[in-house]
């Protein structure tokens, strides 16, 4: 669920589940070198504005750094969005990619959940520069660790310096089919000492978004999923964009499947399936491309929040160890793009997806999924460029040639 930060878990995400019956690591690597040697191209379909210099940078994504599979939705200024894939939906089976599938969302979820929790300060329920104990069940205390302390909009924007629960988990693979309350998820993340002091710096942690989501719910007396699909999935209109119920290992709709290694450069193994309840309201939704473009577009053009709260979400502060240029506001990233000016989104990576993509000022929107997470790939760094690289250029599609 790292995001596009520390990539474990960007979503939230950072082990599986159990249960899933998997073909052995031998088989698996032979199969995966064959289909690499023939991965389709990428299609283009419904019409839409899909730039040539995106279909070529997709199959790169497949044929040159590894990813099984690769799925984006492209919008254009006038609305009409085109879809593209890459790659196959099965490994084993080589199955063609179903455009516009649903993926697993990751740490994108932060904007929706950042989104109710703005909503409420608009309300008049929460005060953002309130100490976020006094909107929560119970005291938030450890090691360094003082929730009366700590903003909620320190929370929303990583200043919190409350330490990632995520890196208490075990291997994906070992928990993938076990069950977590956030009241687990939060002592998890209090057995571990602060990281700073409230305010010094920015560091990107999974708890802070487990508290938000406390918050949602003992603010509203809702379940905070519910909140979630009520006050922002359905007033969107996203049709493929859900919160998996309890003990829900699936994923409803068409879809790829997901893959990820315990080491990197090992063989990649199918994990498709497996409880999500770690990731909860910090990387817990399923959506698809599509969706997403439609989310990031409602919000950025003010049908969400309104402009006071919009303009406070997207002040802005520098985000160390994520990518280049990103900023980070209350459950938003801002990145630069080389044809000028900003596209605004988030990202996510959770075992078997990666999803990144962008929103602009004049509606051009893109987002990108691909079928594991480049930290589990051979040469990770180049591989979680050129992901970002397909938005950019995506976006920009008049720029030159891919970089290495």
């Amino acid at each position: 669920m790292r995001l596009p930060f520390r990539t474990a878990l960007s979503a939230v995400g950072r082990r599986g589940s159990r249960g899933l019956r998997v073909t052995s690591a031998a088989t698996v690597a032979l199969v995966s070198a064959a289909l690499l040697t023939a991965i389709p191209p990428a299609r283009v379909v419904p019409s839409g504005p899909v730039p040539d210099t995106a279909r070529h940078r997709l199959a790169e994504l497949v044929t040159a750094d590894g990813f099984p599979a690769a799925l984006a939705a492209v919008r254009g200024r006038d609305g009409r969005t085109g879809q593209l894939t890459a790659g196959v939906q099965d490994l084993r089976r080589g199955t063609p990619v179903p455009a516009d599938g649903q993926v697993r969302a990751g740490s994108n979820t932060k904007t929706f959940t950042a989104v109710v929790v703005l909503q409420l300060a608009g309300e008049g329920r929460v005060r953002l520069d309130a100490p976020v104990e006094d909107y929560l069940p119970r005291p938030v205390r450890g090691r360094g660790i003082d929730g009366r302390r700590v903003t909620v909009r320190q929370v929303l924007q990583h200043t919190s310096g409350l330490p990632d629960y995520v890196d208490e988990l075990d291997d994906y693979f070992t928990i993938r089919n076990r069950s977590y309350t956030p009241k687990d998820l939060l002592a998890l993340a209090l057995a571990r000492p602060a990281r700073f002091a409230p305010g010094t710096r920015w560091e990107y942690s999974n708890t802070n978004y487990l508290l938000a989501g406390l918050l949602i719910e003992h603010v509203t007396g809702r379940s905070a999923t519910d909140e979630i699909t009520r006050r922002v999935v359905d007033r969107a209109g996203l049709r493929h964009t859900y919160f998996p119920a309890p003990g829900e290992r699936t994923i409803r709709g068409a879809h790829p499947r997901g893959y990820h290694a315990s080491k990197a450069g090992t063989p990649l193994r199918d994990l498709t399936d497996f409880d999500p309840s770690y990731a909860w309201t910090a990387g817990q939704l399923v959506t698809t491309p599509s969706d997403l473009n439609r989310f990031f577009t409602a919000l950025l053009g003010g049908r969400l929040l309104g402009p006071g709260l919009l303009h406070q979400m997207r002040a802005t502060v520098p985000a160390p160890g994520t990518w280049p240029g990103a900023r980070y506001g209350l459950g938003l990233v801002s990145t630069p793009l080389s044809c000028g000016g900003l596209a605004w989104g988030h990202g996510g990576d959770i075992p078997g997806y990666e999803t990144r993509g962008g929103v602009t000022a004049d509606g051009r929107a893109v987002t990108v999924a691909v079928t594991a997470m480049p930290t589990v790939l051979p040469a990770a760094d180049r591989a979680a460029a050129h992901v970002l690289a397909f938005v950019d250029r995506a976006l920009c599609p008049a720029r030159g040639a891919r970089s290495g």
